[in-house]
């Protein structure tokens, strides 16, 4: 039984590690579509996505080192990440993120 548990423990871990080689390699591109992204909206939506992929890997993080102090990092990013997809997604569509009269 207990040698089970290694050889699950051992499956775990290289399942994680390859997860977090996959999330780099995305946010490799993901920097790449900020950077040269054919419109803005491409690039907003690349910016949340790297928000999901910041999520991914605390979440892993959190698996690796067999933890639940993470959750609040994750929650956090989450939070973050849906504020500035609103604020970003209202800038591209009126040009101002507060308005002001001018009353």
């Amino acid at each position: 039984m207990i040698d089970v548990l290694h050889r699950v423990e051992e499956i775990l871990h290289v399942t994680t590690l390859i997860c977090m080689i996959g999330i780099a390699l995305s946010l490799i591109l993901l920097i790449y579509r900020v950077l040269v992204g054919p419109s803005n909206p491409d690039r907003a939506t690349a910016l949340d996505v790297i928000g999901v992929c910041l999520m991914a890997t605390a979440a892993l993080t959190s698996i690796l080192l067999v933890t639940t102090k993470l959750n609040d990092v994750i929650l956090l990013i989450g939070i973050l990440s849906f504020i500035g997809t609103l604020a970003l997604a209202k800038y591209l569509e009126m040009g101002v993120i507060i308005e002001r009269d001018r009353d």
